[in-house]
């Protein structure tokens, strides 16, 4: 069945307008609708004025005729991309036995700490042949109980603008009361 070049033109904007607010599936449903609606042979005329491959509309229509109850997710369960931990299980003992020497805490207490940051770690196992991020090798510690969270206790970070202001700041109070420039404390 040919599609009026009217039809064809409010499809794509329509297409335009929803397909940023709409998953993958979504979208699949959506023109799969449209070609069923618009009646036998309709699925070329949809996919091209969706931009996408026929293919997809007829996916999409399959999924419409199976009636299938919504998932609830945009991809079925295992799909996506697996852990590193899973397709290296040699990272773990490696990330420990990095960990290790310079571990912190009480051995009786539940709460453990490292003194290296988890991007050091991450360059250090990338070095060793494991290829995996900082935020990889902090998921890797709070699973096995590390707390990521630093202890500033006792932590001073010299600033030098603010060292030099407190000196003028004596230097002008003791020039405008006529005294000693600066007391030794």
């Amino acid at each position: 069945m040919r599609i009026p070049d009217e039809i064809r033109a409010q499809l794509a904007v329509k297409f335009a307008v929803l397909f940023p607010h709409l998953d993958e599936r979504q979208r699949r449903l959506m023109m799969a609708a449209e070609a069923r609606v618009l009646g036998h042979g309709t699925v070329r005329a949809v996919a091209r004025a969706a931009s996408v491959s026929e293919t997809t509309v007829r996916r999409g229509v399959f999924e419409l005729e199976a009636g299938e109850a919504p998932l609830g997710r945009v991809r079925r369960p295992g799909g996506g991309r697996k852990r590193v931990a899973d397709l290296d299980p040699e990272l773990r003992p490696a990330l420990l036995a990095l960990v290790e020497p310079d571990e912190r805490g009480d051995p009786m207490s539940p709460l453990r700490w490292t003194v290296k940051s988890t991007r050091s770690l991450a360059r250090e196992l990338g070095q060793s042949g494991h290829k995996v991020s900082a935020d990889t090798v902090a998921d890797l510690l709070r699973e096995e109980g590390f707390s990521l969270q630093a202890n500033a206790k006792g932590v001073q970070i010299f600033n030098p603008w603010l060292s030099a202001r407190y000196v003028v700041g004596l230097v002008w109070v003791g020039w405008k009361s006529n005294g000693p420039c600066c007391q030794p404390s």
